[in-house]
């Protein structure tokens, strides 16, 4: 959803999280909370030569850990965020935030304020289910604000736009498994037709305009800070219902009862095809993942076998999950091929599955 978030300067609390930046709607500029707790309109590279990168979505499960790899590279990066599903506590301290929404007007200012070169875009509507249900808020959330995006990176020079898109649900029911990037996309839900959508988009900016652009096919993603809800939150349920004390429930199609099977990849491994991405500046579309496919059932068992590895006492009525049907928009199976990736960007995943849910479920534990 698209939310009105200007305010008033003067009734701005200086008490804001360190480096929130926020719309004042009667200036009709954006402020932000300086280090030394001051207010001002804030641009230049602070880093110098370093490349200045805006990553929308940059509170959330992914982005979130995208903005760490970049800074952690060098990178001046700019978050801009709704929080609508984002969390201030996923937010890097040396990274600047704008609680803006992409839909909104008010991000054209973060664009002539910041003046970044690279725009890293990842804020979506992420929920599969939620998109069946309402395949218009989707649209105005992935198709509007991707638009919207595409637009200022044209007007104010962008040299590169990284677009987060979806390997796991863009090429639907696919007859060729690991899928690679020449498999004609079959969106089989909203969620996947709206980032089918973009790419286009993407790529009719990029011959009409020429703005240089890397698509980012993703499989299911996995990690610290993952939400339930959103596109592959199976692990993140998974691990919350078991520390919970509840018992998860596995969906899947009457005809095969151990689930879908899915390609897992850790969201560190995930964070460093937008750093090669960058550096590599690459034109064209890249799927990332593992090509390996695993069953929901072994993926729960995976799950039960982390927590336990961490000293979780997990009872033995738990090892089967409760059963329900697949979900709208679910598909059987997809893995990708990430060839093309590891020849042109360089890239290719260093954790396996279960090295990937150690360290996951070593986050949720210590939450």
């Amino acid at each position: 959803m698209c939310f009105d978030i200007r305010y008033n300067a003067a009734i701005v609390n200086r008490n804001l999280t360190e480096g929130l930046c926020i719309g004042a709607a009667r200036a009709q500029s954006l402020y932000c909370l300086t280090e030394n707790g001051d207010y001002g309109i804030k641009s230049s590279n602070l880093n110098g030569g370093n490349m200045k990168v805006l990553v929308t979505g940059g509170c959330g499960f992914i982005a979130s850990h995208v903005v760490d790899a970049y800074v952690n590279e060098g990178y001046e990066v700019v978050i801009v965020d709704n929080l609508s599903t984002g969390k201030m506590e996923n937010k890097n301290k040396r990274a600047k935030f704008y609680k803006v929404d992409i839909c909104d007007e008010e991000v054209e200012k973060v664009f002539k304020v910041e003046k970044p070169e690279i725009v890293n875009h990842h804020a979506a509507q992420i929920s599969v289910p939620l998109s069946v249900q309402e395949p218009l808020l989707d649209a105005e959330i992935n198709i509007k604000g991707t638009l919207r995006l595409l637009g200022l990176s044209k007007d104010n020079g962008i040299k590169q736009f990284i677009f987060s898109s979806t390997g796991g649900a863009i090429y639907g029911e696919a007859t060729k498994v690991p899928t690679d990037e020449e498999y004609p996309p079959v969106p089989a839900s909203p969620y996947a037709i709206s980032k089918f959508s973009s790419e286009r988009y993407i790529q009719y900016y990029h011959s009409q305009f020429g703005l240089d652009y890397t698509i980012l096919r993703y499989s299911n993603v996995f990690g610290p800070r993952q939400i339930p809800h959103g596109e592959a939150g199976v692990v993140a349920i998974f691990t919350e219902k078991l520390l919970a004390g509840q018992q998860p429930t596995l969906n899947h199609f009457p005809e095969e009862r151990k689930g879908m099977v899915r390609d897992y990849c850790y969201v560190k491994d995930v964070a460093r095809a937008s750093i090669n991405a960058s550096k590599s500046k690459k034109v064209g579309i890249f799927n990332i993942g593992t090509g390996t496919g695993t069953y929901t059932i072994d993926l729960y068992t995976e799950v039960i076998r982390a927590l336990r590895s961490k000293g979780k006492t997990i009872p033995n009525r738990f090892d089967k999950p409760k059963r329900d049907m697949a979900r709208p928009g679910d598909i059987k199976v997809s893995t990708l091929d990430a060839s093309k990736a590891k020849k042109e960007l360089k890239w290719q995943p260093n954790y396996d599955l279960h090295e990937g849910l150690v360290e996951t479920v070593d986050w949720y534990i210590n939450l």
